[in-house]
């Protein structure tokens, strides 16, 4: 690994030597790119350069131009070795001064950009680039925001590329996205997560021009052990999950017992607002009527007789019910779309199905101006179809209608095909969904072997495919689904699943597959991916810490409460320390704790998004135990007392509906914040954390 990065370094050194004559290759590719013809013709970045924000368009918008300007100033900040970047300045021009290097933003709605389909867009952008200004013009503020992604990208990789100047060559980008929707979706409901990583999820989509994120924010396991045949009542006790918390009195407030694994409004809004910030909007979907066993726990008179996990909509008090809930929490939500799920019912009640459908679009518009999507679904019905101002989310042959057919009859869809869309937290079904986007599938399966584009519905029958111009295709949205819960899975195992992920899907949602003369080929993408990973600005998903010669810290001695300047430590890792718990306390308390995990002197059990992972050693009383915990993305074990022949790793087990067992390596970051606490008596020395496993 640190020879290919070494590799790569040298290849972005002999890029940046040459630097004046072309852009380097980034993540997504620009469509056009027109440079001056001069030897050496640069604007260079240096610790005096200002951003300035047209005066006439500074509060535009929300986000304004001026909120987007403030945090491309971090941004810049953050991935650049200069030293601190001025405040955002206003102008009513462009003030560009010799020696005086300016980032003018600006808007100017006579700019027209368009979509592969020949729609317009506002998140085109130009970006002009003389010898003293870069001029970053769009029609809205959004595509500024997305203008400034590319230059700070093209700053990253100057940076890692060891050369001491930050330079952009002289000339024009103009650029602008193939399709409107560049999504991912993230199962929210069957697996646990705070809003402070799902907000540094969106930051790092945002980086790689991905503007929506959606939510799959309720639903619940699916063993049909539990849920199906006449006299089971195992569905009471099986997991599901809403994630919105219903605020204090509310009526509907029985639907979310546990109060601990839901956001709260100004949770939720925090995230929105940060989110958006970075110029991706947050799609809620409450699922309803399949996958709402949910609801049907909290009030099991609205239960499909035989099938709890569906909502039978015959009932009277049914639909009013999911109105209820929509009523609670449309005013928390800014998007100008929701998502009501609405897949998977019994396809012998379609006409009952799309009724609701129907009902549902009109009453959701009515209350809040916003329009509904929907995943496709089977719905053979002879006498009534789904309404033109539903979005249908293809995901499935054949379960759904066919996605060429819908937009024929003048549907607007979004592929989420599973074939080459769909992700998976760990499972013992190896052949459920891979852990990360098939690459090969991506780059180059796709009929004719050009790789898949949002246009791509099928690899194997092109006939299934569309036209990029079909103006029916709005984009596209990939997914990580969690359909066996959260027990085999931490949330940084689900960053790791989709980091790579995100930035190929990025590059085709934004370019296409070999639409563009400028779009990448899987070396160039191969080449900048692992450099713009690294220098991916306002999140740390990575966890990483600040070393000296790779040691992060060492002490000799720690005391009981003692807490660091390191909240977590990202794989690969060693962590190394010796304890000796007292008879008072000998299985009680923690060893370690941080904001990714927690380290229990009980068999040595490490805690993660709320599960507990024992390794199932007990340390001895009166007498010091050496401890190695090593640490890759792909597994964690410990060392005791430097005996190799005691290698320990820490796993789970999984399975399918209580068969199919398998055991799962986890991964886990340091818990390297706090030593000590919650009732551990002992002692605790020699505790270092250096990077490498």
């Amino acid at each position: 690994m640190h020879i290919a990065f070494t590799l790569l370094v040298g290849a972005l050194c002999l890029a940046t030597d040459v630097l004046g004559a072309s852009l380097q290759p980034q993540i997504p590719s620009v469509a056009s790119v027109s440079l001056s013809s001069a030897s050496g013709d640069v604007f260079q970045l240096s610790e005096l350069v200002r951003i300035v924000v047209d005066s006439k368009s500074a509060a535009k918008g929300s986000p304004s131009l001026l909120d987007f300007a403030k945090v491309f100033r971090n941004d810049l900040n953050s991935v650049t070795f200069l030293k601190t970047i001025l405040p955002v300045e206003t102008s009513s021009h462009n003030i560009a001064l010799p020696n005086l290097p300016t980032i003018f933003l600006t808007i100017d709605p006579k700019k027209q950009f368009k979509l592969f389909n020949g729609k317009p867009t506002d998140e085109g952008y130009e970006l002009t680039t003389s010898r003293n200004s870069i001029v970053v013009t769009a029609s809205a503020p959004i595509g500024v925001w997305w203008g400034t992604r590319t230059i700070v990208q093209q700053a990253a990789l100057a940076a890692a590329s060891g050369s001491k100047k930050i330079t952009f060559p002289v000339g024009k980008v103009t650029d602008a996205p193939g399709w409107e929707v560049r999504g991912f979706m993230l199962d929210v409901g069957r697996h646990w997560f705070e809003t402070d990583f799902l907000t540094e999820l969106c930051v790092y989509a945002s980086f790689f021009k991905i503007n929506e994120f959606h939510l799959h924010a309720s639903d619940n396991l699916w063993n049909p052990d539990f849920l199906y045949g006449e006299g089971n009542e195992g569905w009471k006790n099986l997991y599901a999950a809403f994630r919105f918390q219903p605020g204090h009195g509310s009526p509907i407030s029985g639907l979310v017992p546990r109060k601990n694994e839901s956001w709260t409004q100004n949770d939720f809004r925090s995230m929105q607002t940060t989110c958006a910030q970075h110029g991706v909007t947050l799609v809620p979907e409450i699922d309803t009527p399949g996958h709402s066993l949910v609801i049907n726990q909290w009030k099991p008179q609205l239960m499909e007789r035989g099938a709890p996990d569906h909502l039978n909509l015959s009932v009277p008090e049914t639909i009013p019910t999911i109105k209820s809930i929509w009523d609670e929490f449309l005013p928390w939500f800014t998007s100008s779309e929701v998502s009501i799920g609405a897949d998977e019912y019994d396809a012998k009640l379609a006409d009952d199905y799309i009724g609701f459908v129907n009902e549902m679009s009109s009453y959701i518009h009515q209350k809040s101006g916003k329009s509904i999507r929907v995943w496709g679904t089977n719905e053979p019905s002879t006498t009534l179809s789904i309404s033109k101002n539903v979005t249908i989310q293809h995901w499935d042959f054949p379960a759904d209608d066919i996605p060429t057919r819908l937009m024929d009859a003048g549907y607007q869809v979004i592929n989420s095909e599973q074939a080459f869309l769909y992700l998976d937290g760990k499972t013992s079904l190896d052949n459920q969904f891979p852990q990360e986007l098939n690459q090969d599938l991506i780059w180059s399966g796709a009929p004719g072997g050009k790789g898949w584009a949002p246009n791509i519905f099928s690899p194997t029958d092109p006939s299934n495919n569309t036209n990029i111009r079909n103006p029916n295709l709005r984009g596209s949205i990939m997914a990580l689904w969690n359909d066996w819960g959260n027990n085999a899975t931490t949330r940084l195992e689900i960053y790791y699943q989709l980091s790579r992920s995100l930035a190929v899907f990025g590059e085709k949602a934004w370019s296409g597959s070999e639409v563009r003369d400028t779009a990448l080929t899987r070396a160039q993408f191969d080449a900048v991916y692992p450099v713009l990973n690294a220098a991916a600005p306002g999140q740390n998903l990575n966890r990483v810490v600040p070393s000296r010669n790779g040691v992060v810290y060492n002490f000799n001695l720690g005391f009981n409460g003692q807490t660091t300047h390191v909240d977590s430590v990202g794989p690969p890792y060693t962590m190394t320390f010796s304890v000796i718990p007292s008879s008072r306390s000998p299985s009680q308390g923690l060893l370690f704790s941080g904001i990714d995990s927690k380290l229990h002197v009980a068999n040595l059990t490490f805690e993660a998004t709320g599960k507990l992972y024992p390794l199932g050693y007990t340390l001895p009383l009166g007498k010091w135990t050496k401890v190695a915990i090593h640490a890759t993305r792909e597994y964690t074990y410990a060392v005791i007392n430097d005996d190799a022949s005691t290698k320990r790793f820490w796993t789970t087990t999984m399975d399918l509906w209580g068969s199919e067992m398998a055991v799962g390596n986890m991964s886990f970051a340091a818990p390297s914040k706090t030593f000590g606490g919650d009732g551990f008596s002992g002692s605790i020395k020699d505790i270092s954390i250096v990077l490498g496993a």
